[in-house]
Protein backbone atom coordinates (compact mmCIF):
# COMPACT_ATOMS: atom_id res chain seq x y z
CA UNK A 1 0.00 0.00 0.00
CA UNK A 2 0.94 3.50 -0.59
CA UNK A 3 2.63 5.15 2.36
CA UNK A 4 0.61 8.12 1.79
CA UNK A 5 -2.51 6.26 2.23
CA UNK A 6 -1.09 4.00 5.34
CA UNK A 7 -0.97 7.55 7.22
CA UNK A 8 -3.90 8.50 6.37
CA UNK A 9 -5.28 5.40 7.52
CA UNK A 10 -3.75 5.61 10.72
CA UNK A 11 -4.72 8.96 11.33
CA UNK A 12 -8.55 7.90 10.61
CA UNK A 13 -9.03 4.21 11.70
CA UNK A 14 -12.72 4.35 11.93
CA UNK A 15 -13.61 6.67 8.81
CA UNK A 16 -11.46 5.72 6.39
CA UNK A 17 -11.80 2.51 4.41
CA UNK A 18 -9.21 2.26 0.83
CA UNK A 19 -11.09 0.51 -1.97
CA UNK A 20 -8.43 -0.54 -4.86
CA UNK A 21 -8.93 -0.59 -8.19
CA UNK A 22 -7.06 -1.98 -11.21
CA UNK A 23 -5.58 -0.34 -14.17
CA UNK A 24 -3.26 -2.37 -16.14
CA UNK A 25 -1.82 -0.03 -18.21
CA UNK A 26 -1.92 -0.74 -22.25
CA UNK A 27 1.90 -0.16 -22.57
CA UNK A 28 3.01 -2.72 -20.21
CA UNK A 29 2.48 -6.39 -21.33
CA UNK A 30 2.55 -7.87 -17.94
CA UNK A 31 -0.18 -5.39 -16.32
CA UNK A 32 -3.50 -7.36 -16.84
CA UNK A 33 -1.87 -10.79 -15.39
CA UNK A 34 0.46 -8.97 -12.80
CA UNK A 35 -3.28 -7.07 -11.98
CA UNK A 36 -4.91 -10.58 -12.41
CA UNK A 37 -2.10 -12.64 -9.59
CA UNK A 38 -3.00 -9.75 -7.32
CA UNK A 39 -6.72 -10.47 -7.46
CA UNK A 40 -5.66 -14.85 -7.41
CA UNK A 41 -3.85 -13.90 -4.16
CA UNK A 42 -7.12 -11.67 -2.59
CA UNK A 43 -8.63 -14.75 -3.36
CA UNK A 44 -6.73 -16.31 -0.47
CA UNK A 45 -6.43 -13.57 1.83
CA UNK A 46 -3.31 -11.74 0.81
CA UNK A 47 -3.78 -8.98 -2.04
CA UNK A 48 -1.95 -6.22 0.18
CA UNK A 49 1.14 -9.05 0.56
CA UNK A 50 0.89 -10.04 -3.27
CA UNK A 51 0.77 -6.39 -4.33
CA UNK A 52 3.65 -5.09 -2.26
CA UNK A 53 5.97 -7.60 -3.51
CA UNK A 54 4.55 -7.05 -7.16
CA UNK A 55 5.93 -3.48 -6.91
CA UNK A 56 9.49 -4.05 -5.04
CA UNK A 57 9.85 -6.54 -7.80
CA UNK A 58 12.51 -5.09 -10.55
CA UNK A 59 11.03 -6.80 -13.93
CA UNK A 60 7.51 -8.43 -13.95
CA UNK A 61 7.41 -11.76 -16.23
CA UNK A 62 5.20 -14.92 -15.92
CA UNK A 63 7.68 -16.31 -13.22
CA UNK A 64 8.13 -13.17 -10.73
CA UNK A 65 4.25 -13.69 -10.77
CA UNK A 66 4.25 -17.16 -9.55
CA UNK A 67 7.88 -16.64 -7.67
CA UNK A 68 5.90 -14.31 -5.58
CA UNK A 69 2.29 -16.57 -5.15
CA UNK A 70 5.21 -19.11 -3.46
CA UNK A 71 6.66 -16.79 -0.68
CA UNK A 72 3.23 -16.11 0.15
CA UNK A 73 3.04 -19.84 0.30
CA UNK A 74 -0.48 -19.02 -1.83
CA UNK A 75 -2.33 -22.79 -2.92
CA UNK A 76 -0.40 -22.75 -6.57
CA UNK A 77 -3.19 -24.55 -7.71
CA UNK A 78 -6.05 -22.47 -6.45
CA UNK A 79 -3.81 -19.16 -7.83
CA UNK A 80 -3.65 -20.61 -11.48
CA UNK A 81 -6.93 -21.27 -11.22
CA UNK A 82 -8.20 -18.48 -10.01
CA UNK A 83 -5.97 -16.39 -12.41
CA UNK A 84 -8.17 -17.64 -15.32
CA UNK A 85 -10.86 -17.18 -13.53
CA UNK A 86 -13.71 -15.37 -16.10
CA UNK A 87 -15.03 -13.59 -12.55
CA UNK A 88 -11.55 -12.10 -11.89
CA UNK A 89 -11.21 -11.27 -15.68
CA UNK A 90 -14.30 -9.70 -15.40
CA UNK A 91 -13.25 -7.76 -12.24
CA UNK A 92 -10.27 -6.87 -14.00
CA UNK A 93 -12.98 -5.19 -17.08
CA UNK A 94 -15.04 -3.57 -14.86
CA UNK A 95 -12.59 -2.11 -13.12
CA UNK A 96 -10.78 -0.92 -16.16
CA UNK A 97 -14.02 0.52 -17.86
CA UNK A 98 -14.80 2.74 -14.38
CA UNK A 99 -11.16 4.26 -14.64
CA UNK A 100 -11.96 5.14 -18.39
CA UNK A 101 -15.42 6.51 -17.38
CA UNK A 102 -13.65 8.07 -14.49
CA UNK A 103 -11.12 10.05 -17.01
CA UNK A 104 -7.81 7.98 -15.32
CA UNK A 105 -5.58 7.74 -17.73
CA UNK A 106 -2.19 6.81 -15.17
CA UNK A 107 -1.81 5.35 -11.84
CA UNK A 108 -2.28 5.61 -9.03
CA UNK A 109 -5.55 7.75 -8.80
CA UNK A 110 -6.75 8.55 -5.68
CA UNK A 111 -10.12 9.88 -4.71
CA UNK A 112 -11.68 10.82 -1.61
CA UNK A 113 -15.21 9.53 -1.44
CA UNK A 114 -15.74 10.22 -5.13
CA UNK A 115 -13.65 12.95 -5.51
CA UNK A 116 -10.32 13.01 -7.22
CA UNK A 117 -7.23 13.86 -5.21
CA UNK A 118 -4.94 16.41 -7.26
CA UNK A 119 -2.35 17.48 -4.49
CA UNK A 120 -1.27 13.82 -3.02
CA UNK A 121 -0.23 14.96 0.55
CA UNK A 122 -1.38 13.55 3.75
CA UNK A 123 -2.96 17.42 4.76
CA UNK A 124 -4.74 17.62 1.49
CA UNK A 125 -6.48 13.95 1.96
CA UNK A 126 -7.24 15.24 5.54
CA UNK A 127 -8.80 18.04 4.32
CA UNK A 128 -11.28 16.32 1.94
CA UNK A 129 -11.63 13.76 4.75
CA UNK A 130 -12.62 16.13 6.88
CA UNK A 131 -14.91 18.06 4.42
CA UNK A 132 -16.25 15.33 3.67
CA UNK A 133 -17.52 13.64 7.37
CA UNK A 134 -19.00 17.29 8.27
CA UNK A 135 -21.12 17.45 5.34
CA UNK A 136 -22.48 13.99 5.84
CA UNK A 137 -22.78 14.95 9.68
CA UNK A 138 -25.37 17.76 7.84
CA UNK A 139 -27.02 15.77 6.22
Amino acid sequence: MLPLLEQVLKQNPTTVKVVFKNLPLNNHKMAQPAALGALAAKEQGKFWEYHDLLFAEPKINPDSITKIAKKLELDLDRFTKDMQSPILREKLTKDMVEANNLGIRGTPAVFVNGRKVNQRTVEEMQRLIDETIQNQKKE
